[in-house]
């Protein structure tokens, strides 16, 4: 059985997935202007991707026997398209350290499953980041 830590640090995972899947749809919805267009597809695909992820360590804290939170993390949605391209930096950047977090509790505690889960999240959310620096002309 995991750890209350592990568990709790799953919790977190989730909140923030079903946060950001919401964030990123509205931005998606949201979005206007001459750049829009480009990048309101890629808000879409990737708040599916969170869905996914949020699904994903749903699951496995199930399958650990915890009970997975229904209730989002702070949800930021608005302003202008530098704005919310911002903000979702931000989400991939704090989603990126807490993902860590995790899978170096999961090598800790021997839980080899969520360790390789949230390996393969984290390599989306790093991807994810990658995204966003780009979109706003940092890389």
């Amino acid at each position: 059985m995991a750890s209350e830590k592990l568990m709790n640090l799953l919790n977190q995972s989730i909140a923030r997935e079903l946060a950001v899947s919401i964030q990123y749809m509205w931005h998606h919805i949201m979005a206007v202007g001459i750049e829009s267009p480009a990048v309101t597809d890629i808000f879409k695909k990737i708040a599916i991707v969170e869905m996914k992820h949020a699904e994903k360590i749903a699951e496995r804290l199930d399958y650990l026997g915890g009970v997975p939170t229904t209730k989002p993390s702070e949800i930021k949605v608005g302003g202008d398209l530098k704005k919310m391209l911002e903000d979702d930096l931000e989400a991939e950047k704090e989603a990126i350290t807490l993902y860590k977090q995790v899978i170096k509790t999961a090598e800790e505690e021997g839980d080899i499953v969520t360790r390789r889960l949230f390996e393969e999240i984290l390599a989306d959310e790093e991807e994810h980041e990658n995204t966003f620096k780009t979109l706003l002309g940092e890389k």
